[in-house]
């Protein structure tokens, strides 16, 4: 491979290695994350009764 395919490769593997890292961290440091999460309950029509 030439040195070009090497950098690029290199600056690829950093960027996404970096971006991956920023959302673990903020994954892991968000305070009070969980409360504003959000869900809905799915009632299907055989649970009627």
């Amino acid at each position: 491979m030439t040195p070009g395919g090497y950098l690029i490769m290199s600056v690829s593997i950093g960027v996404v290695s970096l971006l991956l890292g920023w959302c673990i961290y903020k994954v892991f440091t968000t305070p009070g994350e969980s409360e504003h999460m959000h869900g809905f309950e799915i009632k299907t029509p055989d649970e009627d009764d």
